[in-house]
């Protein structure tokens, strides 16, 4: 159930149409006093390993791209509400500017859902007349974005219109309805009027209801289509913008009257994601990020990249980055072009207390060994590797023992930390005699390579991927196990809801046990002394090398002293926070496997589809219906002509 690509040549942007879009929306803005809440919906049950503690130090960076596009063409009245931070927000008490705003937006990822649809149903309880357009979008929409309209044709609630691309497909929808909106006008009405008259059918990258009148039921889903993807990544807005716009933390339902002071950002996002490259060349079954690339890989130039390091770096204090890549080695001329760059500003302040993680493959590692020295002086201090199994029985990256354990020999000797993300399946044991095969066995390898910290996962149903309608049509998704239901929240791959093992209860201790050899008190008490962190971090002065040549020679003892203090304390600490986040894991998931030992299992026999017919524009199918989901105009066509059987939605 990929998601289809488009005609080839059609897959991008034409070069610089995002900026004139943002151009032409400046000139809009002055016409139209808009305010917009957007929310980061998050569900406080997903926290468990590897997100706990990090899942509420890091502001999500979709829901700040959304915000720093609408300041950057003059919407400047935009609040941004992370859950992690706001638990208790509703949006029947929201009021920005002292109304109920004109938009009102929600990222959601699958995990998330329960609190996504939470808010959109309050959303649709305010007085019809006063709602705010109600616009949902993020990881879970991009494959299935039927969720997020009630379920039913006759659901009391539903948003307004899902959008299922990018920053471009959200401002190109906005640049439509303020291009017809009359003065005065609430942009929920308008959006009806441009639905009405079709205007919304040139926009790729969304889906919205059609009804039979304002206020009927749904009668179909009307989808656009994939989007095009913006091929060149400098065109997209400054992301400082994002965090001037954060809600502060709060046990509040209301929003305050001031967004949260800039001083005071980083006390609670000490960690920046930023967007630098998107896109892999693998096509892991499991994996949807290729197909929603559409075979592209797109990347930032070097220098906007430093721009924006250098920009939240010097207004918010913040010198620890994460990249969202899906494979930051994946093209080796833009990761030096980006890794060059950084590197000849490391002299620089505040370059030079910058800190850089991001995700890499093991076969793409090995083959950036001559360019990793030039990798760290860019300040990349770890990278997660994709190592998911070590034989690859499971997964095939080009990745084995041999090359796994030669990627992380590379990296340390180039001071920078390996992060290995692992798989477990159900073929593997826990343990095994005389060979690498067991999942201790793989863990244990890898600490002596000199790993600090772990993730470890069972593999999950991922919607957008080759493998998920198989695991439902085969049996392996269950639906229930006990009393509990699998719901979205325990769809992360911490939980064991998708196996043909005959005792599943063994996986989900088999996770916890690998878990607990990695991350224990005597691993903390041996970290004190022996650090897997103590060359790299010892080594890695932050401080400009004109700045530490004019050190008196006390000073200069005292500052090796204390990195080498530092680097025992890194791996130290990696320990700890493993044991906090172990601790949540245990309380959240040991009753799943309790319930999984009782064996009262039920399994799906099918892919979940929409439950409301769905249809593309035009005579074309749906690009983001599953099999098996209604088409109307094939009922039609039964009905007119009597054909055999109903044409079913397009494979996505």
């Amino acid at each position: 159930m990929e998601l289809p690509r488009r005609a080839r040549g059609d897959e991008l942007l034409v070069p610089g149409k995002m900026a004139s879009l943002r151009a032409r929306l400046r000139r809009l803005s002055g016409q139209h006093d808009l305010t917009t809440v957007i929310v980061n919906a998050f569900d406080h049950r997903t926290r468990v390993l590897p997100f706990v503690l990090a899942d509420t130090r890091m502001a999500p960076g979709g829901v700040r791209a959304i915000g720093a596009a609408l300041a950057d063409v003059g919407f400047d009245k935009t609040r941004i509400v992370l859950q992690q931070w706001n638990r208790n927000f509703s949006p029947l008490q929201m009021r920005l500017d002292g109304r109920i705003p004109d938009l009102f937006l929600v990222s959601s990822m699958h995990l998330h859902s329960a609190e996504c649809d939470r808010l959109i149903r309050e959303a649709c309880q305010i007085d019809p007349d006063k709602r705010p357009l109600i616009m949902v979008g993020g990881p879970r929409i991009r494959y299935e974005p039927w969720h997020v309209f009630g379920g039913t044709r006759d659901a009391t609630w539903s948003a307004d219109v899902a959008v299922t691309g990018e920053e471009y497909v959200f401002l190109e929808l906005l640049d439509v309805l303020l291009s017809m909106r009359a003065a005065g006008e609430s942009m929920r009405s308008v959006f009806q009027r441009a639905r009405d008259d079709g205007a919304l059918d040139e926009v790729p990258g969304i889906v919205y209801a059609r009804r039979s009148s304002r206020s009927g039921p749904i009668e179909e889903l009307v989808d656009t289509g994939v989007q095009r993807l913006l091929g060149d990544l400098d065109e997209l807005p400054d992301p400082v913008h994002g965090y001037k716009l954060l809600e502060a933390p709060s046990n509040s339902a209301m929003l305050a009257s001031q967004a949260l002071p800039i001083n005071r950002v980083k006390r609670h996002s000490p960690i920046a994601s930023i967007v630098m490259t998107a896109g892999c060349k693998f096509r892991c079954s499991y994996c949807p990020i290729p197909a929603y690339n559409q075979s592209q890989f797109r990347a930032k130039s070097g220098e906007r990249i430093a721009e924006e390091i250098g920009q939240i770096a010097s207004t918010f204090g913040i010198y620890h980055f994460f990249g969202a890549d899906d494979n930051f080695f994946n093209d080796t001329k833009r990761t030096l072009d980006i890794a060059g760059t950084l590197a000849r500003k490391r002299s620089e302040r505040p370059f030079c207390k910058v800190r850089l993680g991001t995700e890499v493959t093991v076969h793409d590692t090995v083959g950036m060994r001559d360019h990793l020295p030039l990798i760290r002086d860019a300040g990349f201090a770890a990278v997660w590797l994709g190592v998911e199994d070590m034989t690859a029985t499971l997964v095939k990256k080009a990745q084995d023992k041999d090359k796994t354990q030669l990627a992380f020999k590379l990296l340390r000797e180039n001071n920078i930390l390996p992060m290995p993300m692992m798989m477990h399946h159900d073929s593997q044991p826990l343990v095994t005699w005389k060979s690498n095969y067991g999942l201790i066995n793989q863990i244990r390898l890898l600490r002596k390579a000199g790993s600090i910290s772990t993730q470890v996962m069972m593999l999950t149903p991922a919607p957008g991927s080759k493998w998920y309608e198989n695991v439902f049509e085969s049996g392996m998704a269950f639906s229930r196990a006990g009393d509990i239901k699998v719901e979205p929240h325990i769809m992360d791959g911490n939980y064991v809801v998708a196996s043909k093992h005959p005792r599943p209860w063994l996986k989900q201790l088999n996770l916890l046990l690998a878990y607990t050899y990695f991350f224990n008190p005597i691993r903390f008490l041996s970290a004190l002394v022996f650090s897997k962190s103590a060359d790299v971090f010892s080594s890695a002065e932050t401080r400009p090398a004109h700045e530490v040549a004019h050190f008196s020679p006390a000073k200069r003892m005292r500052r090796r002293v204390w990195l080498k203090f530092r680097a025992h304390i890194v791996d130290a600490g990696a320990q700890i926070y493993g044991m906090i986040g172990l601790a949540h894991t245990y309380r959240r998931t040991a009753g799943w496997a309790w319930r999984l030992l009782r064996g009262d299992i039920e399994r799906h026999d099918r892919a979940p589809v929409s439950p409301i017919p769905m249809r593309g524009v035009g005579d074309k199918p749906s690009d983001h219906a599953l099999p098996g989901t209604v088409d109307l105009r094939d009922l039609e066509q039964v009905a007119l002509h009597g054909a055999p059987a109903p044409k079913l939605a397009k494979t996505a």
